[in-house]
């Protein structure tokens, strides 16, 4: 689902593994919204990624998250 979000973007939820994981996502943990400010490939496919808030999460190459991806309309 897609929808306009202020500021010009589109806004969409999508399902996002270790492989499509991007800065800026948005995820959902534990009823709090966090955005992806950094990213470090792992062995085996895996990645840590590095929120805003300074709260790390490996995502193992089967981990299955969705996310918010915020687009800029062009």
């Amino acid at each position: 689902m897609s929808r306009w979000a202020p500021g010009g973007t589109l806004a969409s939820n999508v399902e996002v593994t270790a492989a499509t994981v991007q800065r800026g996502d948005i995820i959902q943990l534990g009823g709090q919204a966090c955005r992806v400010s950094d990213l470090f490939q792992l062995a085996q496919g895996a990645k840590q990624l590095l929120f805003e808030s300074g709260e790390l999460l490996t995502m193992h190459a089967r981990t299955r998250l969705v996310a918010v991806r915020m687009q800029r309309r062009r």
